[in-house]
């Protein structure tokens, strides 16, 4: 039986790629805001202001790496792989193989791919100081087999986990990195896995709730009733949406889900503060309930971090390699 369908066109937001060098700077933009009182009662709130001699040892340690550790670019390599996920889909990504065994995942946002620009400014940094990086397409995006959904958060987390079981036979996993809805999937995957310590969460949206009507407009679950579906068209092509993929979204309480995340992992927010897509008061959200949380907002960044893709990357790398000091 066929399916009844609305249509509704949404505006294309550009994506410009960023190809400008990485320069780690000791001058990184502070927070806007002090810190607020945990309410899980646990180490949270740290910020760079309360760490600013470990921030400048990290960088230090970046410049140290760059000039001496690294490895010439004979030895970088870019490969492109295929992995079998869990739900029996081809998951595509790109291996940036740097001769380190130490490596970062990149998991990019909603209706994005491995090629979106936070994604290539962070692996680009990463190589340039000698870590390993893998970027891949989720299930239903870029290059991936499986159809898009509009939820699909724990889908996700699957095929996070396929990637990692993977990638652990060869490699040490010591971050993984999430953009926007990617950031949701790290936060999740560390709330039900205790395998990677290290998790960066970059414009994740705190209250799932929010958002959709945006996106849907007015009465949208009405409209999904009786089989039917929501069909959208957005800058990248058509897309639907159903009543179970909204209702995978509507059930997943990010707030009680990242009090899971073990105490003994590290967690970084960031958020730009001029975010356009999701308020920068949801990273502040996260800040009160996750334990050994750091937040750093990046002064004028909007969601895709256009102009600040450089300033993004260097908070990343920054993160990583003061946790390995």
């Amino acid at each position: 039986m066929l399916r009844k369908t609305e249509t509704f066109s949404l505006p294309s937001r550009p994506l410009p790629l960023s190809s400008s060098p990485f320069f780690p700077s000791p001058s990184l933009p502070l927070p806007s805001k002090t810190n607020r009182a945990s309410s899980t009662g646990c180490r949270s709130g740290l910020d760079w202001r309360n760490t600013n001699q470990v921030q400048l040892a990290a960088v230090d340690k970046l410049q140290e790496m760059a000039q001496q550790g690294s490895p010439d670019s004979s030895n970088k390599s870019e490969t492109k792989i295929t992995i079998t996920s869990e739900h029996g889909e081809k998951l595509v990504g790109i291996l940036h193989d740097t001769g380190s065994k130490k490596i970062v995942i990149l998991c990019h946002g909603l209706r994005d791919t491995k090629e979106h620009n936070t994604v290539l400014s962070i692996a680009s940094a990463l190589t340039r100081i000698g870590i390993s990086s893998f970027r891949f397409d989720f299930s239903g995006n870029g290059e991936s087999e499986g159809q898009f959904q509009f939820g699909n958060y724990w889908r996700e987390v699957d095929d996070l986990h396929s990637v990692t079981s993977y990638l652990k036979k060869s490699y040490d996993i010591i971050a993984i990195v999430g953009h926007s809805k990617g950031g949701n999937v790290v936060l999740l995957y560390a709330s039900k896995y205790d395998d990677v310590k290290m998790v960066i969460n970059a414009s994740a949206r705190f209250n799932l709730q929010r958002g959709i009507k945006e996106r849907l407009g007015e009465g949208f679950f009405d409209r999904l009733e009786n089989g039917k579906t929501i069909q959208l068209v957005d800058g990248k092509g058509r897309f639907e949406v159903t009543k179970d993929s909204l209702m995978d979204r509507l059930s997943i309480n990010m707030s009680e889900e990242v009090k899971k995340i073990k105490p003994d992992s590290r967690v970084l927010t960031i958020h730009g503060s001029n975010d356009e897509v999701i308020p920068v008061e949801d990273a502040y959200e996260f800040e009160k309930v996750i334990c050994n949380h750091k937040l750093h907002i990046i002064d004028g960044a909007n969601h895709n971090y256009t102009l600040h893709n450089d300033e993004l990357a260097s908070v990343v790398v920054d993160f990583i390699t003061s946790s390995q000091l």
